[in-house]
């Protein structure tokens, strides 16, 4: 936790002295998404390569806005807040196209599970994200196939622990809490993720 702390009074320092560069400066990105957008199990930065545009802009929005991130054990997202903070829509758009220009590669797998008790637990999750798990923009459902596995088992305990989809103005995460409900315990959490990451191979 001191490292991540440390980590973000870098980045809000480079990010105050990059202000007037416009539109945005890219190495607050890549310090803990990576150079390739592969993302950071160590700072827990999610992979952007390959994340749709539209969900993309939401969650930098909401980050900025105070929507998501300002839960005070969201430890991950109480770090990357202040790195939206000060973003503009125009550099927000501006990263949207940058990150649309990385190479796109299925995250590796490190979460192991029982497949098929995941399938069956990734029946509702379906309804939004699709029988592949390749999203579905009409719902506001990000593809799930292809991302860090250790990411999504992150944000599923934050959705349960109520450190995520809180806020009243987040529609999208309000009704993704309510779907994680249904898995009981890590190994329903590692089995639907095991599921998910299957769909990728």
């Amino acid at each position: 936790m001191i490292r991540l702390a440390f980590i973000c009074l870098l980045c809000v320092a480079s990010l105050a002295s990059a202000a007037e560069r416009e539109p945005f400066d890219d190495r607050y990105c890549t310090t803990c998404h990576g150079a390739d957008g592969r993302g950071n199990e160590g700072v827990q930065a999610p992979r952007l390569a390959g994340m749709e545009p539209w969900y993309l802009k939401r969650q930098l929005e909401n980050y900025r806005d105070g929507i998501r991130g300002t839960h005070p054990d969201d430890i991950e997202g109480v770090a990357m807040q202040p790195m939206a903070a000060m973003l503009t829509d125009e550099s927000i758009q501006d990263i949207i196209e940058w990150v649309g220009g990385w190479n796109y590669v299925p995250a590796e797998h490190t979460i192991s599970g029982d497949i098929d008790a995941g399938r069956t637990l990734y029946q509702p999750c379906a309804t939004c994200h699709g029988a592949d798990a390749e999203g579905n923009e009409a719902l506001g459902a990000p593809a799930l196939a292809g991302q860090n596995d250790w990411y999504m088992v992150t944000q599923i305990r934050n959705f349960l622990a109520g450190y995520r989809g809180v806020h009243p103005q987040d529609v999208y995460g309000a009704q993704m809490r309510v779907m994680t409900t249904g898995l009981n315990g890590e190994n329903d959490i590692n089995n639907v993720v095991a599921y998910i990451n299957s769909l990728s191979d």
